[in-house]
């Protein structure tokens, strides 16, 4: 008797390893969606359009970095108290007058510009007051607790590179140089479907055999997190002409088209069909697990990613290829997700030729080091091992075989929002 194989990998010819399918998506995509200028109150998570070039220097002038006294470096006995009557004053946003003479000192406030003279500041801590007078111990370095100008930022310099996709800090650096605008990259228009007769919108009631639709509302998320405009086109019926003409609708007014399910074998499965037969698949069996049917081609022109229909399969390739994908075609510089090095907190073994993703938890051992414990249940359609783990564990065509302690690869799924 023939045995029966459980592995939904052994069947249908050879498969496109993770490494050529992410050159042909590097090599068939560039970007696409426009430029218009936004407050910068609203930049936040948007791609820059242009290069940011500092106007100015950042501080503009030199500035002292505590509370204290500005004296001349020169006035100071290097072996003995200083004594030197306090002429002028310094605070933020007010500046002192005229120029602060040789044998005198000043008081300052942390950010107050400089006087005219004195290059050197002491701690209020550090001196004492007689009178009318201050009195600094010996040992001071020349320049100390002095901001000069354009220590942080110099003008001309370029600060932001087009395609850089703007953070918080980044936000904090552009207003530090006086802009109130930026040009960025018009946020990517992406349709999103999902397809299937037993699928059900939440809140209405499942019949027998029926399940709700959740891959499209995490994609949804997922999409919104990654600064896309993405537009919610609901679930379609497992028929063909439905899928096509949903296809044709949202080519007309997207840049791109994502689907979850429909892009297997199945008699069921749509959707490479119909994009088969309104653009192009080039290609959609990768030498992956989880998630081999995900398919990247055009429909009408416009970017398409078909990507599966088990949950963890939708995350794990949306991570790895469709986002990527869709931020080069928004403009993004360096769209690859970033991975760190953790110990395996586990053993395991895997075929040769496919890469595998492996949902872990991360803990810290004795040394302080992470240690990536791996998820007891590694089906495709269990959900709460995404909720219940911290990322995935990433392990290379030519790895077999896994010991605890080795190094591996850790992809957190931080990365899907950064």
């Amino acid at each position: 008797m023939a045995q029966l194989s459980d592995d939904c990998f052994a069947f249908g010819g050879e498969l496109m390893r993770a490494d050529e399918a992410m050159a042909i998506l590097a090599g068939r995509t560039q970007t696409i969606a426009g430029t218009e200028r936004v407050a910068l109150r609203n930049a936040a998570g948007r791609i820059l359009a242009a290069d940011i070039v500092a106007a100015r220097s950042v501080p503009p002038h030199d500035n002292a970095a505590v509370d204290g006294y500005a004296v001349h470096f020169d006035d100071l006995d290097p072996q003995a108290d200083t004594r030197l009557p306090v002429q002028g004053r310094a605070a933020a946003g007010h500046p002192m007058e005229g120029v602060a003479a040789r044998g005198t000192a000043a008081r300052v406030f942390t950010g107050a510009r400089m006087p005219a003279g004195p290059d050197t500041v002491f701690m209020q801590e550090d001196a004492r007051i007689d009178g009318e007078f201050v009195i600094l111990p010996p040992g001071q370095k020349r320049g100390a607790n002095r901001r000069k100008a354009g220590e942080d930022i110099e003008a001309g310099r370029t600060v932001l590179c087009a395609g850089h996709r703007l953070r918080a800090q980044d936000i904090g650096l552009v207003a530090s140089l006086g802009l109130a605008e930026i040009e960025v990259r018009r946020a990517l228009r992406v349709a999103v479907f999902s397809t299937g007769d037993e699928l059900r919108e939440p809140g209405t009631p499942t019949p027998t055999g029926a399940v709700y639709d959740a891959n499209r509302f995490a994609l949804l998320a997922l999409l919104e997190e990654a600064g896309f405009a993405a537009t919610d086109l609901g679930i379609l019926a497992d028929r063909r002409d439905t899928v096509r003409e949903a296809l044709a609708d949202a080519a007309a007014t997207h840049d791109a088209v994502v689907t979850s399910g429909g892009m297997s074998t199945g008699d069921e499965d749509h959707v490479r069909a119909a994009v088969e037969a309104m653009g192009a698949i080039h290609f959609w069996r990768l030498a992956i697990r989880p998630g081999r049917p995900v398919a990247f081609g055009t429909v009408s022109g416009k970017a398409f990613v078909g990507l599966p229909g088990n949950p963890v399969a939708m995350m794990v390739t949306f991570l790895r290829f469709a986002r990527p994908v869709l931020l080069r075609l928004a403009g993004a510089d360096d769209p690859a997700p970033l991975s760190f090095r953790v110990r395996a907190g586990f053993d395991a073994r895997k075929k040769a030729g496919r890469r595998e993703w492996l949902r872990a938890r991360l803990t810290r051992d004795a040394d302080g080091m992470p240690v990536a414990h791996r998820f007891p249940r590694d089906g495709a359609g269990i959900l709460t091992s995404l909720v219940e783990s911290d990322g995935l564990v990433e392990l290379a065509e030519d790895v077999t075989d896994i010991r605890a302690g080795t190094l591996v690869d850790f992809l957190p799924y931080s990365e899907l929002a950064s």
